[in-house]
């Protein structure tokens, strides 16, 4: 290799954390140097297994990577002994004896992981109304009647329809040449489970059991693009029997939806390597939820699925290309619906499955479900839907009027693109606080119950470490940077403090601040200049897209918040509004309403009128596409301000001490707008004074 080239880049997923390493670093000491947690307890002898990774290959057009297997060293002697005594499975490696040899892109299977991300999609207590798409039904058969000469499969038909009011009943195919088998095993008496979805269409037998059977189950998924959420329910009780969840495999192909895009785009083979990555996730996650709830996975019978667009289509085997590029055409946009085998869903052989209508291009079928659970057409208040994720999905309305758009926030929120970024997992800091006289931080971690000041917090924290800063304290941290003036409205991190506290110390160019020094081996972790221009980014792109959807509806202000999703669960409405995530608005006003998504998926689950609901509501819905409104750039721009350099947010300030306008060397600030500079030394000629 030339010896002037850069080293080889090496991108970790799922945490997207990645560096430049000479030729020959062993994978798990470059994954420990960017505090990617691989765990190892045989000290690199190649003799626990703990460490495995596997190697994605392909071209990775965002990342610059184009990774193959022959960019790792072959196995040697000590990875053969592993894998002739213990095995392997195929496609992994033992990161203490592999090295790097070349670009790479290494995905830590997270079965391998203790530490791992923690899938934070809680189940609902909503009481839904029970009108389920599957009924069970018991009857008695007449037996056969050679004055009669009416087929077993006719006479079962005939007694559904006396019985139970089914007429003109299909039967699976698949259960034609049981039938008789099955008449006769309990001596004529059976239960159908019958499916009928919709009121004009022909109701279907698609199991049949010998004598009674008083169970049926289904599943509601929420397909997100960083994790997969999934509730095992009764649908005879409405019961959630058990619920789980699992980080989205995909994310080894592309943290943000636009880049696996962009890998199927590049890879004739990323597509079906999608489609199958998620199917074995949803597959592996019903039979967790199936042991937890101690179900036979043959005992589903009904499926709900909600996901954004490109999810969508990924998940039903459709090629997502014409979503990476305008027009953002869908390959459908209606309700999806099928037997769930032929989607390689392992349930029952004759179980259905329904996905929502997605909205629009990228506004997709989890949005339909959050506006589903949430009801902003049911209500007489402006109601504002966030569910903030790598593509962010927005609907605004009330009774009358409802709009939707997505805005590109990119994985800034979820961990990546930022320097000491993570996703929550066990060590993640998750809350920040900064004395805005000393400047001090103090830290919550997951997992550990102590702030950071707190006696006895390193011990605590010795089980887990303290790994990198999670997506709801990269919220905070910034928010309280500025609070405590160490940043100016702009964003720009104030150098001249550097002389106020160590806590500011300069990072090439720029200035960083940092939140805790390595200790026991653990990184350093610091919020870059770097950092805060990714989380402006990606906030002012969620504003600029509100803000377009409130001009549409006429208004100046919202009545209320919704945060949705498993991220907008854990954001402090406080800090999301002084970073300018959102609009001004009562803060109790701002609420976190947990997997929403999730909760419209069991509400069409439990009740097919659910359904129809969504179906007609989305048809009524105005779609606005931001990148062809001329005022988003605009709005963008006045959005990269902390918290907007237009608007004032009068009832956040009512309650939160906003600091001084304070211009920064290079960045336009002040409450006139106008540009203006100010040096480092009348700065701090300023604070002396």
């Amino acid at each position: 290799m030339n010896s002037e080239a850069p080293h080889p880049l090496v991108l970790f997923m799922p945490s997207g954390k990645r560096g430049r390493f000479p030729v020959g670093t062993p994978i798990l000491d470059a994954a420990r140097s960017l505090g990617v947690y691989v765990e190892s307890v045989c000290g690199g002898r190649a003799t626990c297994g703990r460490c495995q990774i596997e190697i994605q290959e392909g071209n990775f057009a965002k990342h610059k990577i184009v990774s193959a297997a022959d960019h790792i060293s072959p196995k040697g002697p000590k990875e053969e002994r592993y894998e002739r005594v213990r095995g392997l499975a195929d496609g992994r490696r033992l990161s203490c004896s592999a090295t790097i040899q070349g670009d790479l892109v290494v995905d830590v299977p997270q079965d391998t992981v203790i530490n791992a991300q923690v899938v934070r999609k809680a189940a609902t207590d909503r009481v839904i109304e029970r009108n389920a798409a599957i009924q069970m039904c018991y009857v008695e058969v007449d037996e056969p009647d050679m004055m009669k000469p009416l087929g077993d499969l006719d006479r079962l038909k005939a007694v559904l329809a006396k019985d139970w009011g089914w007429k003109d009943l299909r039967v699976a195919q698949h259960l034609i040449p049981q039938v008789q088998k099955i008449l006769r095993k309990e001596n004529w008496a059976v239960t159908a489970a019958i499916h009928k979805d919709m009121e004009l269409s022909r109701a279907t037998v698609i199991a049949l059991y010998p004598g009674l059977k008083n169970e049926a189950y289904g599943i509601a998924c929420d397909i997100g693009s960083t994790t997969i959420a999934m509730h095992l329910v009764s649908l005879l009780s409405g019961r959630i029997v058990a619920s789980s969840g699992a980080p989205n495999p995909q994310i080894r192909f592309g943290e943000d939806v636009m880049s696996r895009v962009s890998y199927v785009m590049m890879n004739p083979e990323g597509q079906e390597a999608m489609t199958r990555a998620v199917h074995e996730a949803v597959n592996g996650l019903i039979g967790k939820v199936c042991a937890e709830g101690g179900v036979d996975r043959n005992d589903i019978f009904d499926c709900v699925f909600v996901c954004n667009p490109i999810m969508h289509h990924l998940f039903l085997g459709i090629d997502p290309t014409e979503l990476g590029q305008a027009p953002f055409a869908l390959a459908v946009s209606g309700a999806v619906q099928g037997w769930a085998h032929e989607i390689g869903i392992e349930v029952n052989r004759g179980a259905r499955f329904y996905m929502l209508p997605c909205i629009a291009g990228h506004v997709g079928a989890d949005a339909a479900g959050v506006t589903l659970s949430e009801g902003p057409y049911r209500q007489d208040r402006m109601m504002l839907l966030v569910d903030v994720g790598t593509n962010a999905e927005i609907v605004l309305g009330k009774r009358g009027h409802v709009v939707a758009a997505s805005s590109p926030t990119g994985p800034a929120f979820e961990g990546a693109e930022i320097s000491s970024g993570q996703r929550a997992a066990p060590g993640a800091i998750e809350r920040v606080r900064i004395d805005p006289v000393t400047y001090e931080p103090k830290y919550r971690v997951i997992g550990v119950d102590k702030w950071s000041d707190e006696e006895g917090f390193e011990e605590a924290a010795r089980a887990t470490g303290v790994t990198g800063i999670c997506g709801s304290a990269i919220i905070e941290v910034v928010a309280e940077m500025y609070l405590s003036g160490l940043i100016s409205e702009d964003g720009v991190i104030d150098g001249a403090l550097a002389a106020a506290t160590p806590r500011i110390f300069q990072n090439g160019r720029t200035f960083s601040y940092l939140l805790r020094e390595s200790r026991e081996g653990g990184p350093r972790i610091a919020v870059t200049q770097n950092d805060i221009r990714a989380i402006q980014l990606a906030k002012a792109a969620l504003y600029a897209g509100i803000k377009l959807l409130m001009e549409k509806q006429g208004i100046t202000e919202v009545d209320t918040i919704r945060f949705a999703g498993a991220f907008g669960s854990f954001i402090d409405p406080k800090y999301a509004m002084v970073l300018g995530l959102i609009p001004d608005c009562d803060l109790d006003e701002v609420k976190a309403v947990g997997n929403a998504a999730g909760t419209g998926a069991l509400m069409a689950l439990l009740n097919r009128d659910h359904r129809r609901e969504i179906e007609r509501e989305v048809s009524g819905i105005d779609k606005i596409e931001t990148a062809l409104e001329p005022d988003f750039q605009q709005l963008f721009i006045n959005a990269m301000a902390l918290p907007n350099k237009v608007d004032s947010f009068p009832k956040l300030r009512a309650v939160v001490k906003m600091p001084q306008p304070k211009l920064a060397d290079a960045g336009l600030a002040g409450t006139d707008n106008a540009p203006r500079r100010r040096s480092r030394e009348e700065r701090a000629a300023r604070r002396r004074g």
